[in-house]
């Protein structure tokens, strides 16, 4: 994989610095160790770092086409390359290289902004049209690979792989995104199109945009939007047949490389599906495969891997780490740029560590609850979608509010008690509890949690506007395919495929994604919800397609997630960096939060009688963020 940056001086009145492209290209020269370039003209500067995938000794950027009429950085990899390539050569294209990343220059001189639509795969890139004096930029449908940009105050349009490489430009202004704060604790990570930064921007999934000479601002469109506006019709059988036809081509197009490949095998059902095919894809040829272990046996999955492993005879690395993982905390805010909370970032990083040992690109099952109802969140709203309907709307408020004030927050009973937290999403409509059902720090925690005058800043402003500026394009049939939807759109691209992102990025190893090939994903949206999800069985469909694959054990054992025990840290060995983190750090200084609040959460969850370790880790990342840009 590969990271790229630029700088277009879009009024002829800054033209860009040398010396700041290169800062710009080698603050991400973890994402390509293996060259490094940069083109610069009077107008324009194109950077790229490069690791090598496809077309080893030829495939270096910025690429340039015969004509030297355009140019393109490019971070990804084009699946179909190949049949546009010889579609391009049948037009009359001639080609220098072997690679991907000249089939889309030569795509866009043949069809124009237009040719995005044509390729399939992971991307994100810029070509810079010499003819026209125009910029154009887009980024893959599901938002796989990441893409930053900034107007700044001097007319620069300056763009890169991760928050960092702007950060290296003198004139972008630092200015936190009130708004993105209380993205943050609501969601755990800030939605697209925002960043921490007022000044920078995230190109949505499925947006491209094209900036010319004299344009004070770049024009953007959407190019793909996720529809669930289409049902198939035909039997069961006949679905499932068609998902594993469709799912092994997803996976086989995704096997090319001229380096070593491997799979990550969690030993749930999404990993253990996609090195089922890849086994049989490869036949006789192992596939390789790596596993992360804990020393805690509620957070270890690697018995399940090993029935896999068994099965299929894969060549297979395991390490166990210790629950007490948290070295990596500090080099977090550094990793992800911004403030992120996702605390399984810790055995994702750790995962691609090992994987790199061996391979350097790695196939994972990412996507698959988001494309077949898998989350258990998505088993509690439809119950509590079940419950709202019993209700009428007039009473279902007053109802539901009365219970859940008065019913008892009992963080350290079972699960089946603690009640509250459904009783308060129950008297909500379906967006605002399933914003509730999936807050870091929900909405009343909030409103303890910040200082009067930060929510003066906000103005009222609320992160439910995320899931209702989205919910206005979703074309789908029910509840169910509302919220899959609202994941596909808001915690995929947020959440998982950054961590993702930048987790292998940190040890230079390329990720792809079979179960949201866009093909594959569309064609899955069309299958009815009730196929998805029966009872409390997520991905029903998928299972029992994949019976005749995989140990019964492995598709229908209790969904365990890749966490860390960070309530156990912070009642632990944590417990003195947390007060001195929250309690006498820069979150106390910002002014946002109310200290008695704060107070009253960490020693709460210290002494056992509140249960905050979630919304205490988004503030350690939150106060990590704060250290890191001071």
């Amino acid at each position: 994989m590969c990271g790229i940056a630029g700088i277009f001086d879009t009024q002829g009145t800054a033209p860009p610095s040398e010396s700041v492209l290169n800062a710009m290209n080698q603050i991400q020269f973890h994402r390509g160790p293996d060259e490094g370039s940069i083109f610069i003209d009077e107008k324009v500067g194109l950077a790229h770092r490069r690791l090598s995938i496809i077309d080893i000794s030829t495939g270096q950027q910025p690429l340039f086409n015969k004509q030297r009429n355009a140019a393109i950085v490019f971070n990804g990899e084009v699946y179909n390359f190949k049949s546009l390539r010889e579609e391009l050569i049948a037009l009359g294209f001639e080609f220098q290289t072997h690679s991907d990343t000249e089939v889309i220059l030569q795509a866009y001189c043949a069809w124009g902004e237009k040719s995005v639509e044509r390729l399939r795969g992971m991307f994100a890139y810029a070509i810079w049209d010499f003819d026209k004096q125009r910029l154009f930029v887009a980024r893959d449908r599901l938002g796989i690979k990441p893409l930053f940009w900034s107007m700044l105050d001097n007319g620069q349009f300056i763009f890169g792989s991760e928050l960092k490489v702007l950060e290296q430009h003198p004139q972008l202004r630092r200015d936190m995104d009130p708004l993105a704060v209380e993205d943050f604790f609501a969601f755990g990570y800030i939605p697209e199109p925002r960043t921490i930064y007022s000044q920078v921007h995230k190109l949505e999934p499925g947006y491209c945009m094209s900036l010319s000479f004299g344009d004070k601002a770049p024009t953007i469109q959407q190019y793909w939007r996720v529809s669930f506006a289409d049902q198939l019709t035909q039997s069961e059988d006949d679905i499932r047949e068609e998902m594993m036809a469709r799912l092994r081509e997803a996976v086989d197009i995704r096997l090319l490389a001229e380096v070593p490949l491997g799979a990550f095998l969690s030993g749930g059902v999404d990993s253990s599906a996609i090195v089922a095919m890849m086994a049989e894809i490869q036949g006789d040829r192992p596939v390789n495969t790596c596993s992360i272990g804990f020393d805690v046996k509620n957070f270890n999955e690697t018995e399940f891997a090993e029935l896999v492993v068994d099965r299929y005879k894969t060549d297979h690395m395991v390490e166990v780490v210790s629950s007490d993982d948290f070295d990596l905390i500090d080099q977090l805010a550094e990793l992800y740029d911004e403030p992120y909370a996702d605390s399984s970032a810790i055995p994702t990083y750790r995962v691609c560590e090992l994987a790199r040992k061996r391979v350097t690109v790695c196939l994972s099952g990412d996507g698959g609850d988001e494309v077949f109802a898998g989350y258990r969140r998505h088993k509690w709203h439809m119950l509590e979608e079940k419950i709202r309907s019993y209700v009428p709307s007039g009473m279902r408020k007053p109802v539901f509010n009365f219970l859940g004030n008065y019913y008892p927050k009992m963080d350290w009973a079972p699960k089946f008690l603690r009640a509250k937290s459904t009783f308060q999403a129950l008297q909500r409509d379906a967006l605002a509890a399933y914003l509730h059902t999936m807050s870091f720090v929900p909405d009343a925690r909030r409103e303890q949690l910040y200082s009067s005058s930060f929510k003066q800043t906000l103005g009222g402003y609320h992160a439910l506007e995320v899931f209702k500026r989205h919910a206005n394009e979703f074309d789908g049939q029910d509840a169910l395919q509302l919220i899959q939807y609202l994941d596909m759109k808001t915690y995929l691209p947020g959440d998982i495929l950054t961590k993702v992102d930048r987790a292998s990025m940190a040890h230079s190893l390329e990720v792809r994604v079979p179960l949201i090939d866009h093909e594959f994903l569309q064609w899955s949206n069309k299958i009815p919800s009730h196929y998805k999800l029966q009872g409390n069985n997520g991905k029903a469909i998928f299972k029992k397609a994949l019976e005749p694959k995989l140990p019964h054990d492995v598709l229908y054992r209790d969904k365990m997630g890749f966490g860390v025990p960070i309530s156990k840290w912070f009642r632990g060995p944590l417990k003195d960096k947390l007060r001195q983190r929250i309690l006498h750090g820069k979150m106390m200084d910002s002014g946002y939060f109310d200290p008695a609040v704060l107070n009253n959460m960490v020693e709460g969850h210290i002494n056992g009688t509140q249960e905050n370790g979630q919304m205490l880790w988004a503030m350690m990342m939150f106060e990590a963020f704060l250290q890191r840009t001071q």
